[in-house]
């Protein structure tokens, strides 16, 4: 299988990552836990540096050289994020992480809703989508709704039909499951939101770092991500709204650079994005995650996708060999590049454990999501997921250590 293997140079890109240079007990180190976060490209890293070592200040606030500079390349990246998901520069709000977007979404627009009315969200959703809504749920006498899954853990589509109503004002989903790795059909769930008059925002940090996403198409609402699970720095997040939403919307957070006009018992806001970007920002990092963007695009993100596709097709082949191993979600034609599992009588704590021991990365427990390992009766998976610095040999790697598991518990 070596040359289907050959698409990109990997070898030339994991160059561009300091951190493969490193060795533990003199061995590599394996990092299939992408899913979580990404590893960082000196592109990034230098970029990083180079803001705090020319021309660090604060953005928005001076006239003089330095912060011009700084506010130029802040603003320059909200440009680059806009054009890389297809929406307008002043539509893209950089936030801490998609966690806090969310949770930006549930205040601004749970606030506004009134008891009995209802929001829809799925089962299989990580925490950071369903805490924020649940909480305000309970805050304002909300009924929180769920879009129940399928047999092969794929969204129910004729559920999501009746579940979502006229009486519906909200509906959020995972574009791509961070535990089943299904990708699910948001465009079609759309349709049905706004077929109700319902608004819809897509939990976008599992696909955007991987496929190609193009937010009119999807015709979202919203759609929130994170720089570090694509290949940026942490700490910075992002909320996509459409613009004439967001102008209508109330402030998350109050203070320095969200105003326009303050006085003792009155404040006008700042214009989008602003608005919703109160203080100072991280400045740093929201320069970085513009290089960030700048090398996926030179990379290609369908080059990306079809890498990861292979990886993934191979790992889940190669996974039915080891005795007694249990894959949760759809097939792996339906799927991203993440895999959770686990094998019959090994809590997951001791797979990842012992694969540790080989400089192995991948995630156990919960992976943020505990109702749905509830609803698949488990407390807790193995997870291993890929990224475009993966390769096959790695995986074969992988399939060595778990046989070592299995030597071990037997």
């Amino acid at each position: 299988m070596k040359q289907e293997f050959e698409h990109l140079d990997i070898e030339r890109i994991r160059k561009d990552f300091p951190i493969f240079n490193r060795k533990i007990n003199g061995r590599p180190i394996i990092f299939l836990d992408s899913a979580s976060t990404t590893q960082k490209p000196v592109q990034v890293i230098n970029a990083i540096k180079y803001y705090y070592e020319n021309y660090n200040a604060n953005i928005h606030r001076g006239i003089y050289k330095i912060s011009e500079e700084a506010t130029s390349a802040y603003e320059e990246s909200h440009k680059k994020t806009g054009k890389f998901i297809n929406g307008k520069w002043n539509e893209i709000i950089f936030t801490k992480n998609t966690t806090e977007s969310l949770n930006l979404l549930a205040y601004s627009l749970g606030m506004k809703l009134k008891k009995g009315d209802e929001i829809v969200i799925s089962r299989m959703e990580h925490h950071s989508n369903l805490v924020p809504w649940q909480q305000i749920a309970k805050l304002k006498g909300l009924k929180l709704k769920y879009i129940e899954l399928t047999k092969d853990r794929q969204l129910d589509m004729g559920n999501a039909e009746k579940t979502i109503t006229e009486k519906t004002k909200i509906v959020s989903v995972a574009h791509v499951s961070n535990v089943l790795g299904t990708i699910n059909p948001v465009r079609e769930i759309g349709k049905i939101a706004h077929g109700n008059g319902a608004l819809f925002a897509i939990d976008g940090a599992q696909s955007v770092p991987h496929i190609t996403i193009d937010v009119k198409k999807l015709d979202a609402d919203f759609f929130c991500f994170s720089s570090h699970k694509m290949l940026g720095p942490t700490g910075i997040g992002v909320l996509y709204g459409k613009e004439e939403i967001l102008e209508q919307m109330n402030p998350f957070l109050y203070g320095g650079d969200m105003i326009r006009e303050v006085g003792y018992y009155n404040t006008t806001f700042n214009n989008l994005p602003w608005k919703f970007e109160a203080g100072t920002p991280n400045i740093a990092g929201g320069i970085a995650f513009g290089y960030a963007i700048d090398y996926l695009k030179k990379i290609g993100m369908d080059s990306i996708r079809n890498h990861e596709k292979r990886l993934t097709d191979y790992a889940y082949t190669m996974l039915h060999e080891i005795e007694d191993l249990e894959i949760y979600g759809p097939d792996k034609d339906s799927r991203a590049g993440v895999i959770a599992f686990n094998i019959k009588k090994i809590h997951s704590h001791d797979i990842a454990d012992i694969l540790n021991r080989e400089n192995i990365c991948i995630r156990s427990s919960h992976h943020c999501a505990m109702p749905l390992h509830r609803l698949l009766g488990v407390q807790g998976s193995a997870r291993i997921s890929f990224y475009l610095y993966n390769q096959k040999e790695e995986i074969d790697k992988l399939i060595e250590g778990l046989k070592k598991v299995r030597k071990i518990f037997d």
